[in-house]
């Protein structure tokens, strides 16, 4: 019997899934820093190991792989036991990970602990895995609360970037590591276990059983698992192309560096405003929907970055950008639990998540390998529609392929 499990009058959307929400947003915050922290230190990992640009590059990526991985391996483990004991390791990991990092006396180990320690068993279970968590606790407002713990990478790089550099100009960049392993160890472990209490889904079942939809056009729940990964990589593959390259792209047009970076930053301050209204959209027409309005606008501005390139255009266009593509993630996860049961929403929903992550990934790579072969960013925008058309054309039709179904367990 769990013990620890809520009441089924406090269980879903009562103010206890409400404290819960917000600690989970805190949580996701403060791990998330292994998705920004070897982006802020790139220029100083670069002088003491005394490599070039593109080696100095490698941990970001490593640290995303593992993040991908670990998401799916952590998000199984929170099926079985509940959120609480994957936080407990990654917190853990978190704290040995940055001690290690700071310590290390290669390079080749440094890039080994981004990856695994801090990637895999660390920062992953502050995504996938905690949104899919939160998505148990509501129902009514399933929409926004998911959005507000999806939105904690988004403020992991807002907030940690500032604090990183000041530690590592006055501290160094092993010291600024060391710092970080402690603020994650001290602050992290307490909240992971305000939140071991497991959602009481066997009472549901007892209590009755919610109408989903059907498989569209009667695949089997792996086609729909594949085609939902397919899905989130297309997307990530489209957004990666200015939040990646935006800064690139000013600078080829001459307006510096500097200008990239204020709209990059734009873009992302955008993106949590996009996120959260996205979410209260999804609660009234769903995560299908949201997920097609989400995608047709993140479509359009990237149309609207070919023919406008003025400064004062780009700034615009990236705003609109922000706007468009911060709910089109968390909407995976609402599209999942109507499809899926909720015992399942761990794995699945990380399987997906993991999907984005590589998107993004591969798309920041495929971008950068175009305008190496066009001397353009032109083809590169081309590209990233092209993976969006993909991505509405999937959203689509799951739109058309709905149909009523056997109610199974929630």
């Amino acid at each position: 019997m769990n013990t620890d499990a809520a009441s089924p009058d406090d269980e879903q959307d009562g103010a206890y899934a409400w404290r819960r929400m917000a600690i989970s947003l805190v949580l996701s915050t403060i791990g998330g820093v292994g998705l920004w922290s070897g982006v802020v230190i790139l220029p100083a990992i670069e002088a003491d190991f005394g490599i070039d640009r593109s080696d100095a590059s490698l941990p970001y990526t490593a640290t995303l792989i593992g993040t991908a991985v670990g998401g799916v391996l952590m998000g199984r483990l929170a099926d079985r036991f509940g959120i609480a004991v994957p936080l407990v390791v990654s917190t853990v990991m978190l704290g040995l990970g940055y001690f290690a990092a700071a310590n290390a006396g290669a390079f080749w180990q440094f890039i080994l602990v981004q990856a695994v320690m801090i990637g895999m068993f660390g920062s992953s279970t502050t995504f996938g895995p905690l949104v899919a968590d939160i998505s148990l606790w509501f129902v009514k407002h399933r929409g926004i609360a998911v959005a507000v713990v999806a939105s904690g990478n988004y403020l992991a790089g807002t907030l940690w970037s500032p604090v990183l550099q000041y530690l590592v100009e006055t501290a160094g960049w092993r010291n600024a590591y060391m710092t970080v392993g402690g603020i994650c160890l001290v602050t992290m472990l307490p909240l992971a276990l305000m939140i071991r209490r497991r959602a009481n889904l066997e009472e549901r079942e007892r209590r009755g059983t919610v109408p989903l939809r059907t498989i569209p056009f009667g695949m089997s729940t792996g086609g729909l698992q594949t085609l939902l990964i397919i899905a989130g990589l297309a997307c990530c593959v489209a957004m990666a192309m200015p939040q990646v390259h935006i800064v690139a792209y000013c600078s080829d047009l001459g307006y510096g560096v500097a200008r990239g970076a204020e709209m990059l930053s734009l873009m992302l301050g955008l993106g949590i405003v996009s996120r959260l209204a996205s979410g209260l959209i999804a609660d009234k027409i769903g995560g299908v929907g949201t997920l097609i309005l989400g995608s047709t606008l993140q479509c359009l501005a990237l149309l609207f970055y070919i023919p406008f390139d003025g400064l004062a255009s780009l700034y615009v266009v990236s705003a609109l950008f922000g706007l468009s593509q911060g709910g089109i993630v968390p909407s995976y996860a609402m599209i999942i639990r109507d499809y899926f049961p909720a015992r399942e929403a761990g794995t699945r929903i990380s399987l997906v998540m993991m999907a984005t992550v590589a998107g993004m990934a591969i798309g920041g790579w495929m971008s950068g390998e175009i305008y190496d072969l066009t001397g353009s960013y032109l083809a590169a925008f081309l590209n990233g529609i092209a993976w969006n058309l993909l991505n509405m054309a999937i959203a689509f039709g799951l739109l058309m392929g709905r149909r009523r179904a056997s109610p199974v367990p929630a």
